[in-house]
C-alpha cells in the first residue's frame, strides 16, 4: 500500500526535477528520497520517472500518477481541515512565525479570539521579519506576505495583500504627484529593498526602476517616513488603510493595477500537520475575510 508520505515525496521530485532540490525542500536526505521513489516504482510495477544525467522528468504513466497524487493530497488536507474544525478541544503548544507589522496590525485580535475559544491551547508567536527555517526551528506554521508561495509548502491564502502607493499631502505640495508609473523616476521613493516597482497596464507588467532614498524591511518605518513627507512608498494596504481614510496619506497612480499578492499561512508538505494548525488557519481565514460584527480591526482592502 502506497503511503501518503510517498505521494508527497513523488510530487516534490516531479515539481523540482531532481532528488537534491526535492530533498532540500522536504528537509530530508537525497538518499532517502531516492530509495522511497525506487520502492514506490517497484511496488507499482511501473516506471514513474525518466532519469537522465541532467534531470528527472515524469514518464507518461508518471504524469498520470502525479496528477492523481496531487488530487489525493489536496483531498487529505481538506479532510483534515474539516475534522479539525469539528473538534473544540484543542490543546498543546502551537509555534508560529509572523511578520512583525502584520502581527500587530492584523493578527492580534484574531489570535486573541482563537485563544479565548480554546483555553487549553498555548501559543508561541514569533513576530519577526526574518525568514525562519520551519523544520530545524520547530515551527508549526508561518505566515508570509507574498505573491509567490514557497515551493514544498502547503499554502492557504488568508486574505489579499493589495498594494497601495501613497505619500503625504505635504510631499505632493512640494514635489507634485506622478501621473504615470514612469514619472516615478523623478520622485523620491521609500521601499522594502526593491529596486523596481511593478504596475499592470493592458495585461502587460511594467517594471519601473526606482532610486529609493530609504529601504527597510519594516513596513511601519516606511509608512512613518511617508507620513513625514519624505517620499512615496508602496506597501500592502493594511499598513496604510487608516491613514488613507483619514487623509494623512494620499494614494497615487490609483488608475494603474498592481500585481496582486496575498497573505498565506504555510507549512511543509512532509510535516505532519496538527489539528491545532488546521483549526487556526481556518479561523484566521474566516476572521480576516469576514471579521465578526462589531470587531474593530483595520480593513485590508
Amino acid at each position: 500500500m502506497t503511503s501518503f508520505e510517498d505521494l508527497h515525496f513523488f510530487v516534490e521530485v516531479v515539481k523540482h526535477g531532481n532528488f537534491t532540490t526535492a530533498a532540500h525542500s522536504l528537509g530530508i536526505s537525497k538518499q532517502l528520497v531516492s530509495r522511497r521513489i525506487i520502492a514506490l516504482e517497484a511496488r507499482l510495477g511501473m516506471r514513474l520517472l525518466q532519469r537522465t544525467t541532467r534531470k528527472l522528468s515524469a514518464t507518461e504513466t508518471g504524469k498520470v500518477f502525479f496528477q492523481r497524487a496531487q488530487t489525493i493530497l489536496q483531498a487529505l488536507h481538506e479532510a483534515e481541515l474539516e475534522v479539525s474544525n469539528r473538534s473544540g478541544d484543542l490543546r498543546g503548544l502551537l509555534k508560529i512565525s509572523v511578520p512583525l507589522s502584520y502581527a500587530s496590525l492584523r493578527l492580534a485580535p484574531a489570535l486573541t479570539a482563537f485563544m479565548q475559544q480554546h483555553p487549553q491551547l498555548e501559543i508561541w508567536l514569533d513576530a519577526d521579519n526574518r525568514h525562519v527555517d520551519m523544520v530545524s526551528e520547530g515551527y508549526d506554521m508561518v505566515i508570509r506576505v507574498t505573491d509567490q508561495p514557497e515551493e514544498g509548502m502547503v499554502a492557504r491564502k488568508l486574505e489579499d495583500a493589495a498594494m497601495s502607493y501613497c505619500c503625504s499631502p505635504a510631499y505632493i505640495a512640494q514635489h507634485g504627484i506622478p501621473s504615470t508609473p514612469q514619472a516615478l523616476a523623478k520622485h523620491i521613493c521609500l521601499t522594502h529593498r526593491a529596486s523596481e516597482w511593478q504596475f499592470v497596464e493592458h495585461d502587460q507588467i511594467h517594471r519601473i526602476p526606482i532610486q529609493p532614498r530609504l529601504k527597510s524591511n519594516h513596513g511601519e518605518v516606511l509608512r512613518d517616513a511617508a507620513l513625514a513627507g519624505l517620499g512615496i512608498t508602496g506597501l500592502p494596504a493594511f499598513y496604510v488603510a487608516a491613514d488613507l481614510q483619514a487623509g494623512r496619506l494620499v494614494e497615487v497612480l490609483a488608475d494603474y493595477r498592481r500585481p496582486q499578492g496575498g497573505i498565506y499561512a504555510m507549512y511543509p508538505y512532509h510535516k505532519q500537520v496538527s489539528a491545532n494548525t488546521l483549526a487556526l488557519i481556518e479561523h484566521l481565514r474566516q476572521w480576516l475575510q469576514a471579521p465578526p460584527a462589531g470587531t474593530a480591526i483595520t480593513a485590508a482592502t
